[in-house]
């Protein structure tokens, strides 16, 4: 697995930006997407567990991460998560996304969170699209 480049003030893998959740991205040799990831209270739900929007922000992060590794400049135009299980604060969960289609003027993604038993918690689908223009100043790590 090779280790992605932190974003900077990334609200979910910026190094610089002391709010972060903390992920650090590798790639798998098949282009896949992966962290082991252990949320804290800042992250906060439900008292004791993960709130749905940090898993949301998570599994987000790690499905266009798999777009931008494959070359795309993309945003996200539809993500929808399945809550599953609840996630404890303080457990290590592991995050996986990949690509699922490339379209013609779209790509699909999947993506999951599983606690550390191997149990999926939350699952994710994404459409993402071409947004070169808002990413002219960014480079793709290599």
């Amino acid at each position: 697995m090779i280790q992605l480049p932190h974003h900077g003030s990334c609200f979910v893998c910026g190094s610089d930006n002391p709010h972060s959740i903390g992920a650090s991205w590798f790639l798998t040799d098949n282009g896949n997407i992966y962290a082991e990831i252990t949320f804290n209270i800042a992250q906060q739900g439900p008292p004791g567990y993960v709130h749905g929007g940090a898993s949301a922000a998570v599994i987000d992060e790690a499905m266009g991460a798999a777009v931008w590794r494959a070359g795309y400049s993309v945003v996200a135009v539809n993500l929808q998560v399945d809550y599953k299980k609840p996630i404890p604060l303080g457990e290590k969960t592991i995050v996986e996304a990949r690509i699922a289609e490339i379209q013609a003027k779209k790509i699909l993604t999947s993506g999951e969170i599983k606690l550390h038993d191997g149990t999926v918690a939350v699952v994710g689908r994404g459409i993402y699209v071409p947004a070169p223009q808002l990413f002219k100043d960014v480079s793709f790590g290599d």
